[in-house]
């Protein structure tokens, strides 16, 4: 068993955000190709803390992976109260011959990787090319700071940024950050509207658990939004928008978006398809209407990210080797 911590996960996926959305492109394709596994995640709650929940995600990635795992990630949206973060994650990766466990690593980095890497990748799908006029952000936490990252290591064009967040603070802090790697125009916006007016790309990265956005007219000049936090957007925005996200199933469930539109509906039928269908070339963006991208967050990204970064890491001979974590086998 390898443990690995934050620090060596943070060298390697800082230093190489643009192979590893290649990385994450690979695992949507063997997921498509159906050489994967990605049971139902379940969900954790606590009666006494209503927005508190742990996940766990298992699954199986094969192809080029060949490796089984699962994140348990817990999400306490109060610890940013205390000066901790929100989110706070392990992934366990299994060997698919004699199914023990090879690695335990700190995951709320690769986490975060995955979730930005999939975003980037698939606002770059939807978009056609890595240029923006001007991106919306809503929400300026972790995922939104790695979502910003990934763009700006692979070189996107951006001529401004628009920023909104509840706590107009935090959303400053972020900004400040951000002016010192771009020249693009950054403006905190009054109100979440703020994000959306003339911007090409918006990008939810909030704790919402419930849709606070209502207006289609939001959308009315097209965009492309990355629904990340997935409970953003009311039914009627979800259906004046071409929506894809990157698996039907996992995404319409446990109060999202996408199912909220699902039980007022009755149907799946809004759902245009899935990341999958765009890569393989079995879908294309009508460029005439709004697109929103719902990405659920699977199980299979995670051990993609995941095996990756402890292939580097043991190969550069780093991580601690815990030779008798299992008592007897000398694994």
């Amino acid at each position: 068993m390898t443990v690995i911590g934050a620090g060596d996960i943070a060298a390697e996926t800082d230093r190489h955000r643009p192979e590893l959305v290649e990385v994450v492109r690979s695992a949507y394709l063997t997921h498509d190709a159906g050489q994967s596994s990605n049971p139902q995640s379940s969900f954790l709650r606590f009666p006494h803390q209503n927005r508190s929940r742990i996940i766990s995600l298992p699954a199986y990635l094969g192809g080029e992976f060949e490796v089984a795992g699962n994140k348990w990630i817990a999400s306490f949206p109060d610890n940013t109260r205390h000066g901790i973060p929100r989110a706070s994650a392990t992934l366990v990766l299994n060997d698919c011959v004699t199914g023990y466990p090879f690695a335990c690593m700190e995951s709320s980095i690769v986490s975060a990787t995955r979730t930005a890497a999939s975003a980037v990748l698939g606002a770059q799908t939807l978009l056609g090319a890595r240029r923006a006029r001007r991106v919306g952000i809503v929400g300026t936490g972790l995922i939104a700071q790695h979502v910003w990252r990934f763009l700006r290591d692979l070189d996107w064009e951006i001529d401004g940024f628009r920023l909104f967040d509840l706590d107009p603070a935090a959303a400053g802090r972020f900004g400040a950050v951000m002016a010192e790697h771009t020249e693009a125009e950054i403006v905190v916006g009054d109100s979440v509207e703020d994000a959306f007016t003339d911007c090409d790309l918006v990008v939810l990265t909030t704790v919402a658990g419930e849709p606070h956005l209502h207006d289609p007219g939001l959308l009315a000049h097209n965009p492309v939004v990355l629904h990340v936090s997935l409970r953003d957007l009311a039914p009627e925005m979800i259906l004046a928008a071409q929506n894809f996200t990157d698996d039907v199933d996992h995404a319409v469930r446990e109060r999202t978006s996408l199912h909220l539109t699902e039980q007022r509906t009755g149907n799946r039928d809004f759902v245009d398809g899935t990341l999958g269908d765009l890569l393989r070339g079995r879908l294309r963006r009508d460029h005439g209407r709004p697109a929103v991208f719902s990405p659920f967050g699977l199980g299979v990204l995670d051990l993609a990210v995941g095996k990756w970064v402890h292939d580097r890491v043991v190969a550069a001979g780093r991580g601690r080797r815990e030779s008798d974590f299992f008592t007897g086998v000398g694994v």
